[in-house]
């Protein structure tokens, strides 16, 4: 874990961004179309965690993007190239534009200021999106990388904004994957080479000390 110091100067509000990843009723909540991930973020404490950085990110000035993986209900735009996109078409629940499966989950609350940026096609939330333009445009230099899976769209997350340049932070329970001795080995054995990690409490932490002394 990264000294409390060095997690404080990397969560400066003004070049920080909290991004949440496809935190999503249709996939992490009670209908989830994958309720095996859809348990693990919430039985692990992972989808609560979001929610209270979310709020602090609010609370404290620090940008918050959600970024949603949807299709059309003609598939247009989707590609096939992969074997977990055609076991997707096959699922009970449709992650559909315009439908209850592609709004943000309980409990996290979505702000007037935060940006929902949704993709159609692809694993991560930042190749082909908005997010790499938005993230310049607000001046981020560190992103804060949570929400699911840790086994597809949180490594492509992370990668992504490292090949970028950003500086990432990824709270360590703030994230799932199944099963559930997956995610600490991905982060131990990849995440933590190319990230900063540490605890959701960490992070609050430093970023309500910066609110204080702001305020101050």
């Amino acid at each position: 874990m990264p000294s409390y110091d060095r997690l404080g100067e990397l969560l400066d509000p003004a070049t920080t961004v909290l991004l949440t990843v496809e935190c999503q009723q249709g996939v992490v909540g009670p209908d989830s179309a994958l309720p095996e991930l859809a348990e693990e973020a919430r039985s692990s404490g992972a989808l609560a965690n979001v929610a209270r950085l979310v709020a602090a990110a609010h609370e404290g000035g620090v940008q918050v993007i959600h970024a949603i993986a949807e299709r059309r209900p003609d598939g247009r735009g989707a590609s096939r190239n992969a074997r977990l996109f055609r076991a997707a078409e096959r699922l009970p629940v449709q992650q559909l534009s315009g439908t209850t499966a592609v709004r943000l989950a309980a409990p996290i609350e979505v702000a007037e200021e935060d940006f929902v940026v949704r993709r159609l096609h692809g694993l991560s939330p930042l190749q082909g999106t908005e997010v790499d333009a938005l993230l310049r445009n607000l001046g981020c230099r560190t992103l804060i990388v949570t929400g699911v899976s840790a086994n597809v769209a949180i490594p492509n997350a992370v990668f992504d904004a490292v090949n970028r340049g950003y500086t990432v932070v990824v709270p360590t329970d703030a994230i799932a994957g199944v099963p559930s001795d997956y995610t600490p080995a991905m982060i131990r054995h990849t995440l933590a080479l190319v990230a900063t990690v540490a605890t959701t409490d960490e992070v609050l932490a430093c970023v309500s000390r910066r609110r204080r002394t702001v305020r101050r």
